[in-house]
């Protein structure tokens, strides 16, 4: 086959239509993937009403930033994957790189990860950003120990329960932040939850910490959660955020001689930098879910390339229960 079908937006906020275009050819370093599964999140919403300055995308373009398929082929030299192996990673609908709302894409072969053996393409779409975003603060930033205290603000959410996960497997004794609705959630996960809604940040560090604060506090919704997370950690622990964009008082933090990191997990699909760590950040995620440690929770709706429209309302209006997942290749989702 010469050509595909993909869903493209030709304006900002305009419908996404479903047409035909060339099917690309991997280059050097790039492997062609059938797209199985493509996992929808919040920036998609903001790329397609080009609302995301972080996150430009030239139009007409092809969103979706996450996927799971299927290598047809590879190009010059490429030694890690070969035809027919299940993949998945984080591969575009940013910067100009063509996204996974489509049959086919061309993909940096540095970005995929061999997909967990005990997870559906549909799951496994929905695990990408949400780790690496993770996994970056946590580990390569955090440099978590076993033993530390973690809050995860909004521990329920698209990559607080991964962090939940994460620092759960890394022997972390976890707390959460959550809705009433998500305590059971939060809890099966293994981690304490907190009412943020009827808690105070002072009332959950003295009943958890004894006042003295947590090791490390994870933000993963910004605004008025990381002014909180600058009052929730210890001396001298530290705060990650992936959504560090407003402005701040430092105050707090600056008291407890604590430290702060930002994530910025768009970075290498954007300059072409550190690629490879996000591979070897999955490889990482595919040896926890096959050992059990991981399980990324997607909501059980399904949707296709028909009905893209109705994925993306559900996106926007707050009913998602877990990730969104759009079966891309039905005969492969799963």
């Amino acid at each position: 086959m010469s050509t595909m079908q993909a869903l493209v937006l030709e304006r900002h906020n305009g419908p996404l239509e479903l047409i035909e275009l060339d099917r690309p050819e991997p280059g050097p370093g790039q492997v062609l993937v059938r797209i199985a599964a493509s996992g929808l999140n919040p920036l998609d919403t903001k790329i397609r009403a080009g609302a995301a300055a972080h996150a430009k995308h030239p139009l007409p373009l092809v969103l979706g930033i996450d996927m799971s398929g299927i290598v047809e082929a590879v190009g010059a030299g490429v030694d890690t994957f070969r035809p027919g192996d299940a993949v998945y990673g984080m591969t575009g609908g940013v910067g100009g790189i063509q996204g996974s709302l489509a049959h086919y894409a061309a993909v940096d072969a540095a970005l995929l990860a061999h997909k967990p053996a005990n997870l559906s393409m549909r799951s496994a779409a929905a695990l990408p950003l949400a780790f690496i975003t993770s996994y970056a603060g946590i580990v390569d930033r955090a440099h978590l120990q076993a033993g530390q205290t973690v809050l995860v603000q909004g521990g329920a959410g698209g990559v607080g329960h991964v962090s939940v996960q994460l620092a759960r497997a890394l022997g972390a004794h976890v707390f959460a932040t959550a809705s009433e609705r998500d305590h059971a959630y939060v809890h099966s996960l293994g981690a304490t939850p907190i009412d943020y809604r009827t808690t105070s940040v002072e009332q959950y560090v003295a009943a958890h910490t004894n006042g003295a604060g947590f090791d490390l506090v994870v933000d993963t919704a910004g605004g008025a959660s990381l002014d909180a997370s600058f009052a929730a950690v210890k001396h001298f622990g530290h705060v990650v955020s992936a959504l560090g964009w407003g402005t701040h008082a430092l105050a707090p933090l600056s008291f407890r001689e604590a430290t702060y990191s930002g994530v910025f997990t768009l970075h290498p699909l954007l300059t072409g930098q550190h690629r490879a760590h996000h591979g070897e950040m999955l490889f990482e995620a595919t040896k926890l879910v096959e050992a059990g440690k991981l399980t990324p929770r997607i909501d059980a709706r399904r949707f296709d390339m028909n009905s893209i429209e109705q994925a993306y309302e559900a996106l926007l209006n707050g009913t998602a229960r877990g990730k969104i997942v759009v079966d891309i290749d039905t005969s492969l989702a799963g």
